[in-house]
C-alpha cells in the first residue's frame, strides 16, 4: 500500500511537469503572435518570453527531481 501511494505521488509530479510544458508552449505561441503583430517590440517580447519559459521550466525540473527521488529512494 505504501509503495502504491509513493508511485501515485511520483505520477502526480510527472503530470505537473507535463502541465508546465503545455503552458510553456502557450507562452511561446503568444510571444510569436505578439511579434507578428508588432515586429518593433520583438526584443522586449523575446526577453520576457525567455524569462517566463525559464521560470516555468524550473517547476518542471523540480517535479521531475521529486518524482525520481520518490522512486529511487523507496526502490519502487
Amino acid at each position: 500500500m505504501e509503495k502504491a501511494i509513493i508511485g501515485l505521488a511520483a505520477a502526480i509530479c510527472v503530470a505537473a511537469g507535463c502541465i508546465t510544458g503545455k503552458y510553456e508552449g502557450k507562452v511561446a505561441i503568444a510571444a510569436v503572435e505578439s511579434i507578428g503583430k508588432n515586429p518593433d517590440a520583438a526584443p522586449q517580447i523575446r526577453s520576457m518570453a525567455i524569462l517566463g519559459a525559464a521560470i516555468s521550466e524550473t517547476c518542471a525540473i523540480y517535479c521531475l527531481l521529486i518524482a525520481l527521488l520518490l522512486l529511487f529512494a523507496y526502490k519502487i
